[in-house]
């Protein structure tokens, strides 16, 4: 999703992202919802950072939703396997630069009929920079987007030049560089078509997208804190047809009054397990238990800039390194986790395409307290640093237990008042502060995947062109190095040739650790009795929403 950077649970990866926010224990009828006899899924959910604009939702909290409302051209089964949706086909030119796309009947909610055009000035609207849409570079490979960068000089309405309408059902799209991943890249929410009363009133239609929801579910109403209420999409004809009426998605400020409302029959499914349950959550005769290896990884960013921890400086590396080597990721993932996560080796997931746990560098990732001394000893004859290195996290995402744990193994290691924690009461608040960058300490982050290849763990997070607001690199990272082999990467048609290159991108990151990874996050959570049939979790450890049922 999209996400972006993921909400947190203490036992599981909600962010990413970006995503598990929690709430209200005000869950109402445990069978109906929406209207009188609809048997609606009620499902754990963080307030949403932005509005159901598709290509400005970069976490959970909205990426949820906003995957169920709006359909693409391509969709991803439980298993990540890609079939054209809107698309009626997407055909690639011999070396990849040109995109043929043909379109099939479908229809917005509103009954408008889904055109070329309302992908075209979609994916514009993104990448323009006036429209500060988070998930702008995603679009980069497409041809004139650079000339869509300098906000202070466009209005908002310029067009992508690589973007051409040939008629209702086709257009084409020409890239500026080959984009191997390009044909998976479209799976993603930010390349949903919006209908043209979008673009009369961009604002309001992020509160109330009724109008434009294109995929199984339709927006019905959003009530800020509380919940977020979609019905099933009588007209949608595409991959993942709904087995209920509708979902609400409920949103808590505490993933331990969830759960209690899942034993309770109050709430029907969600995808964390709060640290207190982890132990036992399997064994719990009040619940449906889910426990498998997922794909969502769990890290924490330290902003590029920041002093005495700079990237691309010999005094940073020494302290990054350190830190990394500072933490036990075995004993957090036993004793904190409870065997819900997995020490992480890498920066994608073991089960991405091309991952790989003996990359050169992962021994940056291994619990080693004598090197850890000795390189933070080193960053300190440059200069001195007094501390403390504050580590931010989202209160309502039961992500406490984890960061006192590496606060702890951190002043241990390296000696007391190293580290500390900060608690952000919400997850909104929270992410607020990253995006409007005024973290100025280490803070929670990690990643969902929105398609199923190496290039939107590395490109989406730490590539160039995702800083400075325009994507998901929230640290800010910058290296030439990475960025060349990324390009080239793309440019490879070969997915092992490419996936090799994607390793040795890995390596620059596992020397510079512009993000610390932690733990791969188990696909697991919690289902209630009154769910009968189709809860299970997804290639993006997500429940399968549209596949539950109560009847």
């Amino acid at each position: 999703m999209k996400k972006k950077a993921l909400a947190f649970a203490a036992a599981a990866c909600a962010a990413a992202m970006l995503l598990s926010g929690c709430g209200s224990s005000n869950s109402g009828d445990s069978t109906t919802a929406g209207g009188s006899g609809s048997s609606y899924i009620l499902a754990y959910a963080s307030e949403p950072q932005k509005t159901f604009i598709p290509g400005n939702i970069n976490e959970t909290g909205g990426g949820k939703p906003a995957d169920m409302m709006f359909a693409r051209l391509v969709s991803f089964d439980d298993n990540s396997k890609a079939s054209n949706e809107i698309a009626e086909s997407v055909t690639p030119n011999e070396n990849a630069t040109e995109y043929t796309i043909k379109l099939k009947d479908w229809k917005f909610s509103n009954g408008d009929p889904v055109k070329a055009e309302n992908f075209t000035k979609a994916w514009s609207y993104v990448a323009n920079a006036k429209n500060a849409m988070l998930g702008s570079s995603f679009f980069q490979t497409i041809a004139g987007y650079d000339a869509l960068q300098d906000a202070d000089n466009l209005k908002g309405d310029e067009q992508l030049s690589g973007l051409k309408v040939v008629d209702d059902k086709t257009f084409t799209v020409a890239l500026s560089a080959p984009d191997s991943a390009f044909g998976l890249k479209i799976g993603y929410t930010a390349f949903a078509p919006l209908p043209d009363s979008f673009f009369d009133d961009p604002k309001a239609f992020g509160e109330n997208p009724k109008d434009g929801c294109t995929g199984p579910y339709v927006f019905e109403s959003w009530k800020h804190n509380q919940d977020i209420m979609m019905k099933k999409n009588p007209d949608y004809k595409g991959n993942r047809p709904a087995q209920n009426d509708g979902i609400d998605f409920k949103i808590y400020t505490s993933d331990t009054a969830a759960y209690a409302d899942i034993q309770a029959g109050n709430l029907d499914v969600m995808e964390s397990v709060p640290a207190a349950q982890s132990k036992t959550f399997e064994k719990d005769p009040k619940v449906q238990p889910f426990n498998e290896a997922g794909s969502v990884i769990q890290t924490f960013t330290i902003p590029s800039n920041m002093e005495h921890f700079q990237n691309g400086t010999e005094e940073g590396e020494l302290r990054r390194q350190a830190i990394s080597m500072a933490i036990d990721r075995k004993a957090l993932c036993e004793k904190v986790l409870s065997g819900t996560g997995t020490p992480a080796t890498d920066f994608t997931s073991p089960k991405t395409p091309g991952y790989s746990d003996s990359l050169p560098g992962k021994e940056n990732l291994e619990y080693n307290p004598d090197k850890a001394k000795e390189l933070w000893d080193k960053a300190n004859a440059i200069s001195k640093f007094d501390g403390p290195l504050t580590f931010s996290y989202n209160v309502d995402g039961g992500a406490k237990p984890i960061y006192d744990a590496v606060a702890n193994s951190i002043n241990n290691v390296l000696g007391k008042g190293v580290a500390s924690t900060n608690p952000i009461p919400t997850f909104q608040e929270f992410r607020d502060a990253i995006t409007d960058r005024k973290m100025t300490g280490a803070f929670r982050t990690g990643w969902q995947p929105d398609y199923p290849s190496p290039e939107n763990y590395l490109v989406q997070l730490f590539a160039s062109s995702a800083a400075d607001g325009k994507g998901s690199n929230d640290g800010d990272f910058k290296d030439p190095e990475f960025d060349a082999l990324m390009d080239q990467a793309a440019a490879t048609g070969d997915e092992e040739a490419a996936n090799k290159i994607y390793q040795q991108g890995e390596e620059i990151l596992l020397k510079e650790l512009p993000a610390i990874p932690l733990y791969y996050s188990n696909a697991n959570g919690v289902a209630s009795k009154a769910v009968k049939s189709g809860f299970a979790f997804n290639w993006q450890n997500l429940p399968t929403y549209e596949e539950m049922s109560k009847k």
